[in-house]
């Protein structure tokens, strides 16, 4: 089942033809027309295998100026956006295969276009083999590169309430007592912008939750 859609790419639209001055007409000197602008620079990564960038979507340039939009009905539409409570999704799995389970799902989320400066995935067990060798620099390094949102960030459970908020946050079950499940789930939730992914055995979640997911 997938995680999440494609995001729709946005395409420039064509360039209409300009018109020709009249031949009883001086024409007027003609100005120079904007090339391409030059795509933003990529950000450095880490070293590791590379994942796929995101697509990039740009807005139409000869759009119609907009109407403006009748008051009333609008600003009741916009608050309703903006209290939007996160999708939550359940991936079965062990302790032992909640880890790779969540590796699969980043895949998938990346792989679908999604940024990977919009992922945080915390671990209520043992840390992320790549929290273990950032933090071996020291922590002033690895929440640098957490404030950066230039990759996906690994963070344990003990530490989560330092994290930020981003649009998806995933949490591997993958060992800890229920106490741990049961105060990261609630504060991953309030982190999680769009999307909150929770990768463990069902029935212990439950449990922890005290209603289904």
């Amino acid at each position: 089942m997938p995680l999440i859609p494609e995001e729709p790419q946005i395409h420039e639209s064509a360039q209409g033809p300009r018109a020709t001055p009249a031949n009883s007409r001086t024409a007027p000197t003609p100005r120079p027309v904007p090339g391409p602008r030059p795509a933003a620079p990529s950000r450095p990564g880490r070293p590791g295998p590379l994942r796929p960038s995101p697509p990039v979507q740009r807005a139409p340039r000869d759009m119609a100026p907009a109407k403006p939009a009748p008051s009333g009905p609008a600003a009741p539409a916009a608050s309703q956006q903006t209290s939007t409570t996160p999708q939550i999704q359940l991936i079965p799995a062990s302790a032992e295969g909640a880890l790779d389970a969540a590796e699969e799902a980043v895949d998938l989320l990346l792989d679908s276009g999604r940024a990977p400066g919009d992922v945080l995935v915390i671990t209520t067990g043992e840390q992320h083999p790549w929290a273990t060798h950032e933090l071996s620099f020291g922590e002033a390094s690895y929440w640098a590169q957490h404030d950066a949102r230039d990759d996906v960030f690994y963070a344990d459970a003990a530490v989560v309430s330092r994290a930020a908020s981003r649009p998806v946050v995933m949490v591997a079950v993958n060992g800890g007592s229920d106490a741990t499940a049961a105060d990261v789930l609630p504060l991953a939730l309030g982190r999680a912008g769009a999307l909150l992914i929770v990768c463990g055995d069902p029935e212990k979640i439950n449990s922890v939750l005290g209603a289904g997911v």
